[in-house]
């Protein structure tokens, strides 16, 4: 991917807005995690795609930030959609990805937070406000903060298929075509999870999971995990190896020869 040139002025302004963005989402989000009425409303005919008030809420209140610090930038967002600009740069928003999780109590969902040029994803954020963790790349960093304190992340090299841990969300992961290619990966591996959302992603920069394979992405589901990701020395792509930051079928490897061999199985399907 080509990266456009830009300043360190810029780049410090752009990090300086994400963190304040992913810092006002947590203060919005946080009072209504557990609270037993939240209510949630179906998106999705035919299925189950909740959304709720902190979703909304929280999308809100990182537009303004960007319409106070950046008003020259487009925005595409899950609640909101998109909002041109004439910068060159979008930032591509997700409230809370994982709203089931969410409404579930579980603490795996989280803000994502990118922004990307013509060609994709800069610099990104996975938030997850409830723990406290901030998994943060591009630009130069490559940096989970956290109870534990501030931490490099770097993914994990030298793993074979079959010692790999693989992530989904869903085990009923996209059409029947698409299952069977997961599953045809999932045979492979040591150890196979599911339901951890965009933290999962966070755990392939962290160097704790190998592989997440899915499939029926949005552009907003992806685009932060690639930054960070990629800046932790992984990479993300499609199932033929390319660009996803549109959105579709994702497959994230923690090194590349692991990401070739999952690719040689996946391009049957």
């Amino acid at each position: 991917m080509t990266r456009p040139a830009l300043s360190q002025d810029l780049t410090d302004d752009l990090i300086a807005t994400a963190h304040a963005m992913a810092d006002a989402a947590r203060a919005v989000i946080l009072p209504y995690f557990r609270t037993v009425d939240l209510a949630a409303e179906n998106k999705l005919a035919g299925g189950f795609d909740p959304v709720t008030e902190a979703d909304r809420a929280a999308e809100a209140a990182m537009r303004a930030i960007l319409a106070e610090r950046r008003p020259e930038d487009a925005i595409l967002g899950e609640e909101f959609g998109a909002a041109p600009g004439t910068s060159g740069l979008t930032w591509v928003l997700d409230p809370i990805d994982g709203t089931r999780a969410f409404i579930s109590g579980t603490p795996t969902w989280g803000v994502l937070i990118a922004v990307q040029g013509t060609d994709g994803p800069l610099y990104g954020l996975i938030d997850q406000p409830y723990i406290g963790e901030r998994f943060e790349g591009g630009f130069g960093r490559a940096e989970l903060t956290g109870p534990h304190g501030p931490r490099p992340l770097r993914t994990r090299r030298g793993r074979g298929l079959a010692e790999a841990v693989l992530f989904t969300t869903f085990p009923e992961l996209g059409s029947a075509a698409e299952r069977r290619g997961f599953e045809a990966v999932r045979d492979r591996v040591q150890l196979t999870r599911y339901g951890m959302d965009c933290y999962a992603y966070g755990l392939v920069a962290g160097g704790h999971v190998d592989l997440v394979i899915e499939a029926g992405l949005n552009a907003y589901d992806i685009a932060a995990p690639i930054a960070v990701i990629e800046a932790a020395g992984g990479i993300v792509t499609d199932w033929q190896g390319g660009p996803v930051h549109e959105g579709g079928r994702a497959v994230a490897a923690g090194c590349p020869e692991l990401h070739r061999n999952v690719l040689k199985i996946l391009s049957d399907f």
